[in-house]
């Protein structure tokens, strides 16, 4: 059975691959799994048809036969664990990998969400530019430790794993900011994987889907 996924009609993140089912899409390209995507309204996320799958109203949502999914995290671990591709086959290494979903998702996200947010919904307000920095030293403090972490190796633990792709959608989120300037390493780290087949194939095809709702 061919998966199913859920994911923006017309996506706020402007065609540059931060939304979130670019992180399914990667993950499905990376184990050679075809798909199909339902494209979803602003509007339609808000219906009980949508919220029946995903409770939050968001995207996105995955159908495989009987079973139904939402949030990226769980749907990428599920993927890995499907098919072979996404996690080492050594049992300790296997746990690594998905301790480092975990990291990216609990640990690094947040402050760099958080900054996003702030930018979007604050910007305006008298308080943003003494609360910018705050935010700022956050994510430098998990910076900090991630590339002393890393070091010179390609990758967090071993081979690319579900651990480094949900690690550097996390980091793309900064690639405009110029945050990830002072960390050499870790910028070299999401350039390579920005240059792995799979993510090219996938961004390609979350762009595509911004492409023709511009058209439209």
């Amino acid at each position: 059975m061919i998966p199913a996924i859920t994911a923006f009609e017309s996506s706020p993140d402007r065609g540059r691959g931060l939304a979130r089912d670019m992180r399914v899409r990667w993950a499905l390209e990376e184990v050679g799994q075809p798909y199909e995507v339902r494209l979803v309204s602003f509007k339609a996320m808000k219906e009980p048809a949508h919220k029946a799958l995903q409770p939050f109203g968001q995207i996105p949502t995955y159908e495989e036969g009987d079973l139904v999914l939402f949030e990226s995290g769980a749907i990428v671990l599920h993927i890995a664990e499907r098919y072979p591709g996404l996690l080492p086959d050594d049992a300790n290494a296997r746990a690594r990998a998905i301790a480092w979903m975990f990291a990216a998702l609990a640990t690094v996200e947040p402050p760099i969400v958080e900054r996003s947010a702030a930018f979007i919904t604050e910007r305006d307000q008298p308080w943003y530019e003494a609360r910018l920095p705050i935010i700022e030293q956050a994510i430098h403090a998990r910076l900090r430790d991630l590339s002393r972490r890393l070091g010179d190796a390609d990758w967090l633990d071993g081979d690319f794993s579900a651990g480094d792709l949900m690690m550097v959608h996390a980091l793309q989120r900064l690639k405009s900011s110029g945050l990830l300037d002072a960390y050499a390493n870790l910028a070299a780290y999401v350039a390579r994987a920005e240059d792995r087949p799979a993510y090219q194939r996938a961004f390609a095809a979350q762009l595509a889907v911004f492409e023709a709702a511009k058209a439209g």
